[in-house]
């Protein structure tokens, strides 16, 4: 199957915010980073990312990261004309994230630190909502 990250994305956020509001803290966690994950990888597209389609991933080893990893390498692609004005919030609200977290016992998770990465997925969101809007996507 071919990826389509803007799909992802929003297929992402709406699931991880039907488990938020149920309070399933650790796989809305999870999907918060998957949803962030994929919009930023679609920003990056439209910015220019070099991307192997034979493959169907990124070209760059550094540009196959997920949303702990992929908040840093935004910004090197932001700067692009392109990407003039998607500049993203710091500090990076991934930055306890790790997709292995996926194995971790539901106990890990509550709120507040579902709420951090949360707000991280709705600030990508923005940007992919301004993207669509700008025309880039």
């Amino acid at each position: 199957m071919k990826s389509d990250f803007l799909d992802a994305h929003e297929r992402h956020w709406q699931d991880a915010e039907t488990l938020f509001w149920r309070k399933r803290w650790a796989n809305a966690d999870h999907l918060y980073g998957m949803a962030a994950e994929c919009g930023l990888k679609r920003l990056m597209l439209a910015f220019g990312m070099p991307y192997d389609t034979q493959n169907d991933r990124p070209e760059e080893k550094e540009d196959r990261v997920h949303a702990n990893g992929i908040w840093a390498r935004f910004e090197s692609y932001s700067g692009y004309h392109q990407g003039a004005g998607y500049a993203l919030p710091a500090p990076n609200p991934f930055g306890n994230w790790d997709v292995a977290q996926r194995y971790a016992h539901q106990s890990n998770f509550d709120r507040e630190r579902v709420d951090a990465h949360r707000k991280g997925a709705n600030s990508v969101r923005g940007l992919v909502h301004k993207a669509l809007l700008d025309g880039l996507i």
